[in-house]
C-alpha cells in the first residue's frame, strides 16, 4: 500500500479536515436567544388595559414569597390560589413537588430524616431557588412553599434566602392542630404523615411566634380568605420592609 494516495497520510496520522461553514437555521424556524448568566430571556410585555385601576394589596409588584407552615396547613393550596389570582404573572413552586421529581431512589419523608433525605432536600431547595431567580429575572413573581423550621438551620430560612435572594418575603401559615390533623388524614401516599409526626412539626412551628415574621392563623379561613390575608400581609411588608 502506498501512503499519501487517495487522502491517506503517514501511519497514525489523519489529514486535517477543512473548517465547515455554519449550518443556517431551517427556513421558518426562529433562532432562540441565548440566555445570560442570570437566565434572563426577553419576554413580550404583558398588555394591560389603561382603564384598569391599580390592584389593591401587592398590586403589580414583582415579589419573591416563601410560604411557611406545617404539613396540612394548606400552604400549597393557598400559594397556588394566590399566584393564580394576582393581576400580574406569578409562578408557584412547591418544594415537595420538586423533591418528588426523584423517582428511583426517592428519600421518602416517612422513612425519617437521614443523610439521603437531607441531601435531596438541599438539592430540591437549590433547584427551586434557581427556578425562582429565573422567573424574577423575567419579571414574573414567584411564591414557594416549604415546612421551614425556626430552630433547624438545615431546613431553615437562611438557605432559602441564600438561594432565592435577600428580597425573599417569608410568611407563616399556622392553623390549629386539629385542622392540620384533619387535613393530613385526607392525604395519601408519602404526603401523609403519622399523627405524632404532624403534632411534633406543628409544635415546632410555634417557634415562629416572636420572630417578627407575619403569621396567619387560617383555622377559620377558607382558601380565598387566607390568600387575601396573605396578600395583605405582603402589602404591609412592602410598605414597611422588615429586618428578617
Amino acid at each position: 500500500m502506498q501512503h499519501g494516495v487517495g487522502g491517506w497520510g503517514p501511519p497514525g496520522q489523519h489529514p486535517a479536515v477543512p473548517p465547515q461553514p455554519p449550518i443556517p437555521p431551517a427556513q421558518g424556524w426562529p433562532v432562540a436567544p441565548v440566555p445570560d448568566a442570570t437566565g434572563h430571556i426577553p419576554l413580550p410585555p404583558a398588555a394591560a388595559p389603561a382603564s384598569v385601576p391599580p390592584a389593591p394589596g401587592t398590586g403589580g409588584a414583582v415579589l419573591a414569597v416563601l410560604l411557611i407552615g406545617p404539613a396540612g396547613a394548606g400552604k400549597t393550596t393557598v400559594a397556588r390560589h394566590w399566584a393564580a389570582s394576582r393581576p400580574v404573572p406569578t409562578a408557584h413552586i412547591s418544594l415537595d413537588d420538586v423533591r418528588e421529581w426523584v423517582c428511583s431512589g426517592f428519600a421518602d419523608p416517612q422513612a425519617g430524616w437521614n443523610e439521603h433525605s437531607e441531601a435531596q432536600y438541599r438539592l430540591a431547595r437549590r433547584t427551586c431557588g434557581f427556578a425562582a431567580r429565573n422567573f424574577l429575572a423575567n419579571g414574573i413573581s414567584c411564591i414557594l412553599d416549604d415546612a421551614v423550621f425556626p430552630d433547624r438551620p438545615v431546613v431553615g430560612l437562611g438557605g432559602w434566602k441564600r438561594h432565592v435572594g435577600p428580597a425573599l418575603l417569608p410568611v407563616v401559615l399556622l392553623p390549629g392542630l386539629d385542622v392540620v390533623l384533619d387535613r393530613n388524614a385526607a392525604r395519601s401516599g408519602n404526603r401523609r404523615l403519622s399523627d405524632e409526626e404532624v403534632a411534633r412539626i406543628h409544635g415546632r412551628m410555634a417557634g415562629w411566634y416572636g420572630s417578627g415574621l407575619p403569621i396567619i392563623d387560617n383555622t377559620h379561613l377558607d382558601v380565598e380568605g387566607t390568600a387575601r390575608a396573605l396578600d395583605e400581609a405582603l402589602a404591609r411588608a412592602l410598605a414597611s420592609p422588615p429586618r428578617w
